[in-house]
This record gives C-alpha cells, structure tokens and sequence, in this order.
C-alpha cells in the first residue's frame, strides 16, 4: 500500500540541519518512537506530504524542504519585549512556574488569535518573547524509511476532524505540543501525529 490521502503511514527518519560544520541532527524518529500520520489532513507540512506521497511501505526516502516551504524566514519583528506584568498570574505574582527562559507560552494577539511564543529573556521589568518559529529560517533535511502504510479508521478521522488539525506548538515539537492527537483509543500511541515537519 502507497502512501495516500487518508492513509496512516508510520515513518522512521533523521531530520537534518545545517550546522556551522555542514549538517547536523537535529530530530530522530525511531522505529521504537517512530512517526505516525495521517496524510492528507493537513497534519504535517504540505511540502513534506508532497514528498512523501506515493511512497511505499520498506521504501526509503531523502528530501530537503527550504525555509520557505518549512517555517519561513526568520522575522527580527517577531521578538518582542513585554511589560512583566503581563505575565502575572491570578495572585498578581509573576507566574515563574510557567514563565521562565526557554518556555513555551501561548500569547493572544490583537486579534483575538492564539499563538505560542518562546521566552527569550527575564529581567526585572520585562520579558523578551520570540514569536518566530523555532525552525523558522532553517532548511530541513530529511534521511528515512516508511514502515507501515494502512487505511485510517472511521473513529480516527472523526477525531481528527472533531480537534481540527492545524498549526501547533513546535516543532507539532516539537512537536513538543502534539498536533492533531486523537482523542480514541484506537489512533496509535507511538507518535501522534507530528514531529519536526509538522504543521506549527
């Protein structure tokens, strides 16, 4: 079976950078924690569906996506510095357990839109927040392997369609903030949907 829209595929796969000594690694996907998505639901970037569409299960894979078509360029407008006290918490204290360098914090725009944002700096009066992708200017390399192709189920695709499935945060990281988890027992517990070449 091919990789195709509405088809699961687990996937193993290095994920690459370059590096100031040419590439490096930045991303494993293991065949003990691989990648599992479901394609064509707009879980992973399209440049890397594109990629991978038509793949088959044991065949291998090797293709870059540029910057452009992974998370931009990067955006010096998109660092900010921000009055502390946005960052209160409901004791009008400054909320350290979840504000701290390096994490992870959703900001409302003035829009209304939600969007997550890394913590770059803390002093005194202010906190420096980075809006940027963590990926964003970077080019991705991707070194891997499909090891499992099959049919999605009615009960994934309902939970996929009842969350909604877009930008995450985060590199999906991260995926650290798992896009498009399904909420039924019956999606697999591996990986839920996104690593690095997920949407965020």
């Amino acid at each position: 079976m091919k990789i195709d829209n509405q088809k699961v595929a687990t996937l193993i796969y290095k994920m690459f950078v370059d590096g100031d000594n040419g590439e490096e690694m930045l991303e494993q996907a293991t065949l003990d924690a691989p990648l599992i998505y479901c394609h064509g639901e707009g879980m992973m970037l399209p440049a890397f569906e594109a990629a991978m569409l038509g793949k088959d299960v044991d065949e291998s894979f090797d293709f870059r996506i540029t910057c452009a078509d992974a998370y931009g360029e990067y955006d010096e407008r998109g660092v900010m510095t921000l009055d502390k006290k946005m960052f209160y918490n409901g004791d009008d204290e400054f909320d350290s357990e979840r504000v701290y360098e390096g994490a992870v914090v959703p900001m409302n725009t003035t829009d209304g839109q939600i969007v997550n944002a890394q913590v770059v700096e803390i002093t005194k009066d202010h906190v420096t927040i980075d809006l940027n992708h963590p990926l964003a200017g970077e080019n991705l390399h991707f070194v891997g392997k499909v090891i499992d192709v099959r049919d999605v189920t009615e009960g994934e695709l309902k939970a996929l369609h009842h969350r909604g499935c877009g930008r995450c945060h985060g590199d999906c990281n991260s995926c650290e903030s798992e896009c498009a988890q399904a909420d039924n027992e019956e999606y697999p517990s591996e990986k839920k949907g996104c690593k690095k070449g997920c949407k965020k």
